[in-house]
């Protein structure tokens, strides 16, 4: 057998054979199972639900979508949507945008990447965000800030507490300065809802990054995080490049966040609810005690 002959006959069998693994993972339901992705460990997807997504392993805390955050996290029919109709145009004429979002809003049930409204916890009445990074990362535009502006300013006018559970990859180039400008305008909302008495409390969540760190998220009354979580405003490489020196292994992890002042506490999610109806009974205690509208804890 001459040489081409010889290699003619290995590569119709190595074809052979990568046919016969891609048909054996075809037949292998993609649902079944869960590979962690910081511990490399595997567990039947039906059981790393039924525990709330979390790692049995590490405790890694998987990213949720909104109603998934919802479900765990709301009184069961307490939720009333704010603004759920609302969607964003091309204030920049971004090509290909619009039909991007269509694909999204088909894909994901959702009309960008925030729903707001008002829910209990508890039997605790609250104004309650959940940003869904399933929709663009979750990237902040005009339709983003707007949704969180108006909660805001609903909390503050019925005299409410807001929570806000964030994840982003921060602002959306896809409708530039427009959507930088939302920075400042969810920061002055929370400014008023603190100027009235109002508690806010920021639950970050996997990950929270760029202009949504750099806004609202982080100047809540109290801000929460999940375990292990990635919390932070520009990528590790970019800051090692700038200030050259090397990062520490934890940096932007929400323990070492923690350990440095930046977060207020680590919460695994299925301590979360009660935790949250917890501080706000706290503050509402101690609105009656100063008759002020209440301190921040």
């Amino acid at each position: 057998m001459v040489l081409e002959d010889l290699f003619s006959v290995v590569k119709t069998r190595f074809n052979g054979d990568q046919k016969d693994e891609e048909k054996k993972k075809t037949d292998i339901p993609k649902d079944l199972m869960f590979k962690c992705p910081r511990c490399s460990n595997v567990a039947f997807m039906d059981d790393f639900v039924a525990i709330g997504k979390i790692c049995p392993n590490c405790g890694y805390h998987a990213r949720l979508s909104a109603a998934e955050r919802l479900e765990v996290t709301a009184d069961k029919g307490s939720f009333k949507e704010f603004d759920g109709g609302m969607i964003s145009k091309n204030p920049i004429g971004f090509d290909g945008y619009p039909e991007k979002q269509e694909a999204l809003r088909a894909k994901t049930g959702l009309k960008d990447a925030v729903i707001t409204g008002e829910a209990t916890i508890h039997g605790e009445k609250l104004v309650l965000g959940i940003m869904d990074s399933n929709y663009m990362m979750a990237s902040m535009g005009s339709v983003v800030g707007e949704k969180i502006t108006r909660a805001f300013e609903y909390a503050t006018e019925n005299k409410l507490p807001i929570v806000i559970f964030t994840c982003s990859g921060g602002a959306r180039m896809q409708e530039g300065t427009i959507s930088l400008m939302q920075m400042a305008k969810t920061c002055a909302a929370a400014q008023k809802h603190s100027q009235s008495g109002g508690l806010y409390i920021t639950v970050m969540t996997d990950p929270t990054t760029g202009g949504v760190t750099a806004s609202f998220a982080s100047v809540g009354d109290i801000i929460i995080a999940e375990p292990k979580v990635l919390i932070g405003f520009a990528g590790r490489r970019v800051i090692e490049g700038t200030i050259k020196q090397r990062l520490p292994d934890d940096f932007q992890s929400a323990e070492f966040l923690l350990e440095h002042g930046f977060a207020d506490m680590i919460v695994e999610r299925r301590r979360l609810r009660r935790t949250i109806a917890h501080l706000i009974r706290l503050h509402k205690t101690d609105s009656r005690e100063t008759g002020n509208g209440g301190t921040h804890l």
